[in-house]
């Protein structure tokens, strides 16, 4: 019984990523899958638990896993305020280097779409990096398809 108290007591560590996590998470964040907010929002539930915060028009996970063979720390998902849905990540790297890992990994390239000292990079499918602080955030957004009936 004493055990069960301080396991309650304790703080959750993050849990690591499932073997799904690739394919499911990556293939969305490079833009090659549906994108469905609701889907996304409860696999990162039953992966990672809850959501550690809800800002900026997102629900932000914490997560322990790899995209592409690079760390990734945190997987972000748009609530419905936005006209946009998205799927996020954010990689413990700097974007030249996710690049790099995602083109050796899958074939896909983020070119630069402009010449500033922090370009945004795009790929043809439509997913971005961009500078992140120190890091790197990779994401993919679309307009939410119409309701049906309209």
């Amino acid at each position: 019984m004493a055990l069960l108290a301080l396991a309650a007591a304790a703080p959750l560590a993050a849990l690591a990523a499932p073997s799904t996590f690739g394919p499911v998470i990556g293939s969305a964040i490079l833009c090659r899958s549906h994108l469905d907010n609701a889907y996304f929002h409860d696999y990162l539930v039953s992966a990672f638990g809850p959501s550690y915060k809800h800002e900026g028009g997102a629900y932000w996970f914490k997560a322990e896993g790899t995209l592409w063979g690079a760390p990734v720390t945190d997987i972000m998902i748009s609530d419905d305020t936005s006209e946009l849905v998205f799927v996020a990540a954010v990689a413990d790297t700097t974007p030249d280097k996710l690049e790099e890992s995602i083109r050796n990994a899958v074939g896909v390239r983020h070119l630069s779409i402009d010449n500033s000292p922090y370009p945004v990079r795009a790929s043809n499918p439509g997913s971005k990096i961009v500078y992140f602080k120190t890091k790197s955030k990779i994401y993919c957004a679309k307009y939410k398809p119409l309701p049906v009936g309209r």
